[in-house]
């Protein structure tokens, strides 16, 4: 806690912010996180963890596009983690630790990875090749197949929000969005005052999705650009090969990029944050009390002893959730 007591005292940018899960949120403060579920019987049940970047702690991790592929690859496994949590405290009938139950989670997860790689990756290079004919050109041919993949991550995300359980999530997602504005406005934490807040939120996980897709438009059109350059031709699968290992570089530049629109309200960073906002009126929904008050019980809990000691400050909150 005497990181958190220095990071404080000494500038107004803390890192706060979280994620839903299921009938809860977790919410994130430096040094650790803390995951709060609404239970059946309508208790709340709050689980916190310790825990220190690796960011935070080394020279090559620190440093910018690689702090952003590190912190990406830490809330995915923290996500996972919360999320299974949540899940079983939600659904204790459905827990389950048996060996078959592994094997079905693993193949699960396989799965969902080769229909994300289908569905984002090799369609839309697919259409662009058979109805545009336009392989050699590696910008058009990378503005194209990434226009096709936003509108399919666009699809996507208004069909599972049709979903109820996942609609219930995205209201669970809107209360972390307005608790994360209530803590930055230096406001006691409050069911009234977090509600007076909008869903939308910068630096929500949704706009760095949709920087993401953009980012891989040009890095992407780069890399062809070599490759037509010293072969002379390329093909579905070699751009496949060359893409698909790139993901986590384009991640690492849309995490600086989403960090530096943040920050700034210039024309140019105002249009790139534009996108994220409009999409979050599909993946945050407006909740109601009960799920502000989970989601303050989250970050008072993440915080522990300390959570006095910001009451009555500004803070800008540094994360994506």
């Amino acid at each position: 806690m005497k990181r958190l007591l220095l990071i404080l005292s000494m500038k107004p940018n803390i890192l706060v912010g979280g994620q839903a899960v299921i009938e809860g949120v977790m919410m994130r403060v430096p040094g650790a996180y803390s995951t709060a579920v609404r239970c059946p019987n309508g208790g709340i049940k709050i689980k916190r963890k310790e825990f220190s970047s690796i960011t935070e702690n080394s020279f090559f991790w620190s440093k910018p596009i690689f702090r952003g592929i590190a912190s990406l690859y830490e809330a995915m496994k923290m996500g996972m983690s919360t999320l299974q949590w949540s899940a079983d405290i939600s659904f204790p009938e459905e827990k389950n630790e048996s060996t078959f139950s592994k094997v079905a989670d693993f193949f699960t997860t396989i799965f969902s990875i080769l229909l994300a790689v289908s569905l984002f990756m090799v369609l839309p290079m697919w259409l662009t090749t058979k109805l545009l004919h336009i392989e050699k050109e590696a910008l058009w041919f990378n503005l194209t197949s990434g226009g096709f993949r936003i509108i399919f991550f666009v699809i996507y995300l208004f069909l599972i929000s049709k979903i109820k359980d996942i609609n219930r999530l995205f209201q669970y997602h809107g209360a972390e969005h307005k608790v994360v504005y209530n803590f930055e406005s230096g406001k006691d934490l409050s069911i009234q005052d977090a509600q007076s807040f909008p869903t939308q939120h910068p630096r929500c996980g949704t706009s760095f999705m949709f920087i993401i897709l953009l980012s891989a438009i040009f890095v992407f059109a780069i890399v062809d650009t070599f490759i037509i350059y010293y072969f002379g031709t390329i093909s579905l699968s070699v751009r496949l090969l060359f893409h698909l290992p790139l993901i986590p570089l384009v991640s690492g530049i849309g995490y600086e990029i989403i960090k530096i629109t943040s920050k700034n309200d210039l024309l140019i960073f105002r249009l790139l944050k534009a996108p994220g906002i409009l999409l979050q009126n599909i993946t945050t929904k407006e909740p109601n009390d009960k799920m502000i008050e989970v989601s303050i019980a989250a970050l008072k809990d993440a915080f522990g002893d300390e959570y006095n000691k910001f009451r009555g400050k500004k803070f800008t909150a540094e994360a994506i959730g």
